[in-house]
């Protein structure tokens, strides 16, 4: 198990910097979703033409809903560095590795404890 002091301070900064910059290109993309999808262009009489920008409308709300999730778990994870408990395992309580979190900053788990999981829930699935 790997061994990890606190995460210092300039460090949480570039974490925090760094959720804050997705968040926003992801809500510059759903911005640009919405006025695509109200600018009124396409009309298209022919229904399989119709048929198919639906089906990549519906293609598109569904990356964008995608997108909301994560940008809720990303104002999550910023309130973890606000409270101090960014980068501390939910489960063990142990220290998550900045590897890991630099992969993927809105982890809650450290390693072993995801992989743990990830096993339990394929017994399950089996």
């Amino acid at each position: 198990m790997e061994k990890q002091v606190a995460i210092k301070p300039e460090k949480l900064e570039v974490f925090r910097n760094m959720l804050i910059q997705k968040i926003n290109e992801l809500l510059s993309e759903a911005g640009k979703t919405v006025s695509q999808m109200t600018d009124g262009k396409e009309n298209f009489p022919d229904p399989t033409d119709r048929a198919s920008l639906e089906a990549d409308r519906n293609f598109e709300l569904r990356i964008r809903d995608r997108e909301r999730k994560l940008i809720l778990k990303m104002q999550e994870a910023i309130k973890r560095i606000d409270d101090g408990i960014f980068g501390i395992c939910e489960v063990c309580g142990g220290p998550i590795s900045e590897k890991r979190l630099m992969a993927r900053p809105v982890t809650t788990l450290c390693i072993d404890c995801k992989t743990k999981q990830e096993k339990l829930e394929k017994l399950k699935g089996e």
